[in-house]
């Protein structure tokens, strides 16, 4: 078998796709929770429908169940440091995880929209799919906004930061 063949190499390809690096978060009864991901894709533009894809099994994906809501915030190059906190897998539960982080809460959702970021979208979850060691979220954006800036990039294991930043 080629290198090109494995599923190893597949993997190395995949890291070389760049995509935009978000952190999810979702409020259930009042308590937080947000994850780190890189894997949201637009699926239709009318109406606006996402697919946000998490490992399984995942905290997020079972408050989104219950909550049915959750908010999409678009991380600038200045925000690594955020991307970092949110995807560590020992990070406190709830609101501890959003020490020191700027936010208000989203007036559909109720979850945190995240100062700083170059975009935020409210979704309504339309369904949960279970797909490999993924659970796909499909979820309809019904509001956003955006600010100026550049979107922080994951390529090849790495995040593409704001030059000067560490």
């Amino acid at each position: 078998m080629s290198e090109l063949a494995t599923s190893s190499a597949a993997r190395s390809a995949l890291r070389r796709f760049a995509t935009g690096v978000t952190v999810l978060t979702v409020n259930l009864d009042g308590v937080r929770h947000g994850a780190t991901v890189s894997a949201v894709v637009p699926i239709s533009r009318d109406p606006l429908v996402l697919g946000v894809c998490l490992r399984s099994p995942s905290g997020f994906c079972e408050m989104t169940r219950k909550a049915g809501r959750f908010c999409v915030n678009v991380l600038s190059t200045k925000q690594a440091w955020l991307a970092n906190q949110f995807a560590k897998p020992n990070r406190p539960p709830g609101d501890a995880q959003f020490h020191a982080v700027q936010w208000w809460a989203d007036k559909i959702t109720g979850a945190p929209f995240l100062a700083g970021c170059v975009a935020h979208m409210s979704c309504d979850v339309l369904g949960h799919h279970p797909i490999g060691d993924h659970d796909l979220i499909v979820a309809e954006a019904v509001a956003g906004f955006f600010n100026n800036g550049l979107p922080l990039i994951s390529y090849a294991g790495s995040l593409m930061e704001e030059e000067g930043q560490s």
